[in-house]
């Protein structure tokens, strides 16, 4: 796939906008990975935002308040949730009082926190939102209609928006896709963990990739030990699962967007790096 060449010598307002978007991060060896592997990315692309899913990071299921300081330190400027969000009591003050760490904007309005923001970067203002599926999840409100809602309110105040769709079903990502091309700047699926080979830009202007994969460890299964998921599916009885430790990976994409055109990217890049 075709890179916009970026510089990063080069006089930001002549430059694309670079946005990096790090895949579900798994347990300590996630936030090991991203701590050891994003200063690195950082220093080569010189990205205007990074945006970090962090739906794991607290011990492989959501994330608490030391986690968010650690992926906020490691580079990220924007954490993104999904179906988790609330299992650690500790963050859901912060689920209030952080403005860039979102969860989905379609959970029940009763809950905590808040579902997008709006960041500026070189000159030029990003909306973030952050988006739940229903197939396969309990999800407060109906996410396609909560989108609608969400670009109305916001697309007079951005140049461009970069939507997380944290959602299971392959099938529900590809037709958010093609519902927000030419409306959003890049939409980049997070949740299974496993990073689709799918990138590329839509035919109005909007990246696509239908998963992210997860910054983890590849020696389990989707980033937790591997004994617990084949004791589940040889015997149907439940174990404890937990994080799992060897082989740590950081995966996500590179999206470069116009700095001309409103809503509009020039390319998607895919990032799966070793840690």
């Amino acid at each position: 796939m075709s890179d916009a060449p970026t510089d990063p010598a080069a006089d930001p307002a002549d430059r694309p906008l670079v946005v990096l978007a790090i895949g579900d991060i798994v347990g300590s060896a996630g936030r090991k990975a991203l701590n050891r592997v994003l200063p690195v990315l950082k220093a080569d692309h010189q990205p205007d935002l990074v945006i970090v899913n962090g739906e794991n990071a607290a011990g492989g299921i959501g994330i608490n308040a030391r986690s968010v300081d650690e992926i906020t330190r490691a580079g990220a400027d924007v954490i993104t949730l999904g179906n988790h969000a609330y299992r650690q009591y500790d963050v859901h003050k912060l689920l209030d009082d952080r403005e860039e760490l979102l969860r989905p904007a379609n959970h029940l309005a009763s809950q905590p926190g808040h579902g997008y923001c709006i960041v500026e970067r070189g000159g030029q203002r990003i909306g973030v939102v952050n988006l739940q599926g229903n197939v396969f999840l309990e999800t407060g409100r109906h996410a396609f209609s909560e989108i609608d809602a969400v670009l109305a309110k916001i697309r007079k105040q951005v140049d461009h928006i970069v939507v997380d769709f944290h959602a299971e079903a392959t099938s529900e990502k590809i037709a958010m896709g093609w519902h927000l091309d030419g409306r959003v700047s890049a939409m980049v699926g997070t949740h299974t963990h496993v990073p689709t080979a799918d990138l590329r830009v839509l035919p109005g202007g909007t990246a696509y990739i239908t998963d992210l994969g997860m910054t983890g460890s590849r020696d389990g299964v989707i980033g937790m030990e591997r004994e617990p998921s084949l004791r589940k599916f040889v015997t149907h009885m439940h174990s404890r699962y937990e994080p799992a430790e060897k082989d740590p990976w950081l995966m996500g994409v590179k999206i470069t967007l116009s700095r001309t055109e409103r809503l509009r990217a020039l390319s998607i890049e895919q990032l799966l790096i070793k840690a």
